[in-house]
């Protein structure tokens, strides 16, 4: 059995022959892993079990002094994180789109190393990523405090701006699906620690509906929905399984009993993530991240569930606590490192 069988099992919350795992890091923690395994292909290294297509929030032109813009004209300075960064300006000063004109979604660089890359990870899980999906998206453009207001002042403008987003992503997905590929992976963060960042009824009126557009035509071609958001976002999770959402990515503990809700879930939502990066990965001792490690796994191995780190691998992370989680994941029962 190949890591993308392996993978369809946990998604569908089957018995799985050991829990798959698919893990990211930032660009100060992968430099540590690279150094110390003398390899610059981590995927390899890890035995990842996913295989990332498109090229997630899009390709950034390097403006010098630690800014970048992105397909979409925002311009993120990376001076402290230098990995994606923090937004500058107002791209959309009014609550307005005239004048703004959308990127081009099919644009050949976002599926030119799809064929090649399908066939150096063959074996893998096929993941076409889209990020900064809707909602994120929406306050990149418009700024988070703008877009807050907009929600109360200019209904009508929130509601046109993520249509136009969500029309953008389902252009590009539409292509993807072209290829052989198993799953849409959507990157919105909605939550903060306590609970949604906009609430709930803000997030059913104008997000929810979005979702549903742009999920359906991925269920409906036989592909698995993934999402990414950061913060306390469980009372959503049987909204979105009822529009197809197959997985839920960040799986925080700080916010959420992860073993209850792999329990209850099970067979009905899958997720991925899980590994403590605010407390065990940063602070704890590599017995902590052992044992944090072997219970995520115990947990998974009835199905439902693709080991991580709860967020990529942030640079605080000692090295030797990297390096437990990867010697358990390898060592598993029942995987035998291809």
């Amino acid at each position: 059995m190949n890591k993308r069988q392996v993978v369809r099992l946990a998604i569908e919350g089957r018995r799985v022959p050991y829990v798959p795992w698919h893990c990211n890091f930032t660009i100060e923690a992968a430099g540590k892993l690279r150094k110390h395994f003398g390899q610059d292909d981590l995927e390899q290294v890890m035995g990842n079990h996913f295989v990332k297509l498109g090229r997630d929030i899009g390709f950034f032109a390097d403006l010098g002094n630690d800014r970048f813009r992105d397909v979409f004209g925002v311009v993120w300075d990376r001076s402290v994180d230098k990995d994606i960064g923090v937004v500058e300006g107002c791209l959309l000063p009014e609550p307005t789109l005239r004048g703004y004109d959308f990127p081009d979604p099919l644009n050949s660089r976002f599926f030119a190393d799809i064929p090649e890359k399908l066939s150096r990870y063959a074996d893998c899980f096929r993941v076409f990523k889209i990020g900064f999906s809707l909602y994120e998206r929406a306050w990149t453009l418009r700024g988070m405090e703008n877009l807050m207001m907009d929600f109360m002042d200019h209904p009508d403008f929130v509601r046109h701006l993520l249509r136009s987003i969500a029309d953008y992503n389902i252009a590009q997905f539409t292509e993807a699906l072209k290829y052989d590929i198993d799953a849409v992976y959507f990157g919105d963060d909605w939550g903060q620690q306590t609970g949604l960042q906009m609430g709930p009824q803000l997030w059913r009126e104008f997000i929810f509906p979005e979702l549903k557009r742009m999920y359906s035509p991925v269920r409906n071609a036989g592909k698995c929905v993934f999402i990414h958001s950061c913060g306390k976002v469980d009372e959503l999770f049987d909204d979105l399984i009822d529009i197809g959402l197959n997985c839920f990515n960040p799986f925080q503990p700080e916010v959420m009993d992860v073993f209850d809700i792999l329990k209850r879930y099970r067979g009905r939502l899958a997720f991925h993530g899980g590994l403590s990066t605010q407390r065990t990965l940063p602070y704890g001792s590599v017995e902590d991240v052992r044992n944090a490690t072997k219970s995520l796994l115990d947990a998974g191995a009835h199905g439902g569930y693709v080991f991580a780190p709860a967020h990529a691998v942030e640079g605080d992370v000692p090295l030797e606590n990297m390096l437990a989680f990867i010697e358990i994941l390898h060592t598993q029962p029942g995987y035998k490192e291809r």
